[in-house]
């Protein structure tokens, strides 16, 4: 899982590039909308939307973008449905790709989606082709100098949180749980005052499959980034594995 790890910090360095590219704000806005519609715009009662709001503000998100996303959410403002959308496929070399959205139009953002795994040599799968590789799990992002896993792990076992792994890499640590322990390790993780850079109920492989020829992995890097580059993707989950070695190459 090493390489797996390398290519998630160097995954997280490029998302701070994407945040000053603007991106992350419409992404961030979306969810944040799409938390209030499902749980209240009441943060304290609401973890997605409290995570949500606390990423967003990691990025300098202006808080009249946050307001206007919350009012959105709550019927307070006029604007378009926007409905949460999943696409499966798989990138060249086998790896599998599972792809959530928010949308206000439906077949549009399937066109994009379509559209972009034919250009990157990829193809698409009916639903629950893919999907089933993958399980439900609360994930945390959590930055900090001098992070550990022994210390991030002392502080959610502290809190008596379920937790399934926590990892940890150039003062990037992560951490998965099951999804309905999500708030718990939320609260966990504000409590001790750590920095909590991304949080979500993600799709996690159940196995990776790792990339054997660098040919293949920069093809299935550039069908992911294409994803990730479309403004209705939220995230995008796939199974791919890289060896650090092939990673610091496909990085420079």
């Amino acid at each position: 899982m090493s390489g797996h790890s390398k290519w998630s910090t160097i995954k997280h360095k490029k998302a701070a590039v994407d945040a000053k590219r603007g991106k992350i704000f419409s992404r961030y806005s979306k969810e944040i909308t799409l938390a209030v519609r499902a749980g209240g715009k009441d943060a304290e009662m609401n973890p997605r939307l409290r995570t949500a709001l606390a990423a967003a503000k990691t990025q300098n998100m202006p808080n009249d973008n946050i307001d206007r996303a919350i009012k959105k959410g709550a019927g307070e403002l006029q604007g378009a449905v926007i409905e949460e959308l999943n696409f499966e496929g798989y990138a060249p070399g086998g790896v599998g790709i599972v792809v959530t959205a928010l949308s206000d139009n439906r077949n549009r953002t399937a066109a994009e989606i379509r559209n972009i795994f034919t250009k990157n040599n990829g193809s698409m799968a009916a639903t629950g082709a893919v999907a089933w590789q993958f399980h439900r799990k609360a994930r945390f992002t959590v930055e900090g100098a001098g992070l550990t896993e022994d210390s991030l792990l002392e502080t959610l076992l502290n809190a008596g949180v379920d937790v399934e792994d926590v990892t940890c890499q150039d003062g990037i640590g992560e951490v998965t749980a099951p999804p309905e322990a999500f708030a718990d390790v939320a609260k966990a993780l504000e409590a001790a005052k750590l920095k909590v850079s991304e949080s979500s109920i993600a799709m996690v492989p159940e196995n990776m499959t790792e990339a054997t020829e660098e040919g293949l992995a920069r093809q299935a890097v550039r069908l992911i980034d294409a994803l990730e580059d479309n403004d209705d993707v939220q995230a995008v989950y796939h199974n791919l594995c890289i060896p650090d070695e092939m990673a610091e190459k496909l990085a420079s």
